[in-house]
């Protein structure tokens, strides 16, 4: 992301320049439309459908003495417009993040271009892979994905979702969905965005797949654990912008980055290869939800693994760079060293000179007549 120029003019209405700079009360008012037509009964029924979750289903049980009513929800069509409106929140919050945090920090500390762009994306994705982490976590803990593994594969297709599941999807899409249109209002160089691009694609096909494809368990772990490592990252590289001594952190990102993978890629076959693999629910079925069948399991378990290939891939360029550079620094603190002792040596002999045209000067007749004298 660039630094952006303050210039005294303003910008004509409409132009590239006036788009960007008030990029986030365009999307508020839009948002607000959405909001203003929840107050009339004529909009209202167009309005919810950007607003709340859709397809809800209540199924009523008879534990106990009263019946209770359980209220799940699937996925459709109708998702695309609730998944509209959280992007437009996400760029609101967004830009709220970047004006009254980032911004504000980026004053006081005066970093460099290549800083400022860096500082700016860590400070996003830490705010953003913290509450993922954090919702996710809870998440699992309420419905026991992780005292009870089985529930990964158990019970496949998993169609039916609770609220909680349902808007965390949502809300990851709205927010993958926004980065695209911020690689505008952020000015992004031409030259990171096919990174950025490559690195938005995989994470809306990861998630988009795990929620088409009724895996939405599976992505929810492998999301949170994802999620976790690389909060872990975008921390310590924050902190390496306070302080470029603190670099404790990367090591144990380095670590923990390793593990997450082959975690991922053990609960990927552990799910898909065995635990669907041996499912009595097979066959292909669009109308249950049912995906089970041989082509789609090797498809999303390649998936998968080319992913975690290609992070692979980048994690040891990564490390090689960090190395590179580490080496040229080193001798790059001798230098001064030795200046310092070459600087030193010429004092030294300038001090000679001085005292011997000094002692010199004691000798001469002028400074006999005076000490006679």
């Amino acid at each position: 992301m660039a630094i952006r120029k303050k210039t005294n003019k303003n910008p004509s209405v409409f132009s590239h320049e006036f788009i960007i700079q008030n990029h986030a009360d365009i999307v508020s008012c839009v948002a607000m439309v959405f909001l203003l037509g929840l107050m009339f009964e004529v909009t209202a029924k167009f309005a919810v459908l950007f607003v709340t979750v859709q397809y809800n289903v209540t199924i009523t049980t008879n534990e106990g003495p009263d019946e209770t009513s359980i209220n799940f929800f699937h996925h459709g069509l109708k998702d695309l417009a609730t998944v509209f409106f959280y992007m437009l929140v996400a760029i609101i919050m967004h830009a709220i993040i970047q004006e009254y945090v980032l911004d504000k920090i980026n004053r006081r500390m005066h970093f460099s271009k290549t800083k400022h762009s860096k500082f700016n994306e860590s400070g996003q994705l830490s705010a953003f892979y913290l509450c993922s982490c954090v919702w996710g976590a809870s998440i699992l803990v309420s419905e026991h994905f992780l005292s009870n593994p089985v529930r990964l594969w158990e019970g496949y297709p998993h169609t039916l979702m609770s609220f909680q599941m349902k808007f965390f999807y949502i809300c990851q899409m709205g927010y993958w969905l926004h980065a695209l249109p911020e690689l505008y209002f952020q000015k992004t160089k031409k030259e990171d965005i096919l990174r950025q691009l490559v690195y938005i694609g995989l994470y809306l096909v990861q998630i988009g797949g795990a929620y088409l494809l009724n895996l939405n368990r599976l992505g929810l772990v492998l999301l949170v654990l994802h999620y976790f490592v690389e909060l872990l990252f975008h921390i310590s590289r924050l902190l390496y912008f306070s302080n470029e001594n603190k670099q404790g952190g990367f090591t144990i990102w380095a670590i923990l980055f390793v593990l997450g993978r082959l975690l991922t890629l053990s609960l990927s076959v552990l799910t898909i290869g065995f635990g669907l693999a041996g499912s009595e629910q097979q066959g292909l079925d669009l109308s249950s939800g049912n995906f089970n069948v041989l082509i789609v399991r090797i498809t999303v378990l390649a998936a998968i693994c080319v992913t975690q290939a290609f992070m692979m891939w980048k994690f040891i360029n990564f490390q090689l760079r960090r190395w590179r550079e580490h080496a040229q620094t080193q001798p790059m603190k001798k230098k001064p060293v030795a200046t310092k002792s070459k600087s030193s040596k010429k004092e030294n002999k300038a001090n000679g000179v001085n005292g011997a045209v000094a002692s010199n000067g004691a000798d001469s007749p002028r400074a006999r007549k005076e000490k006679s004298s």
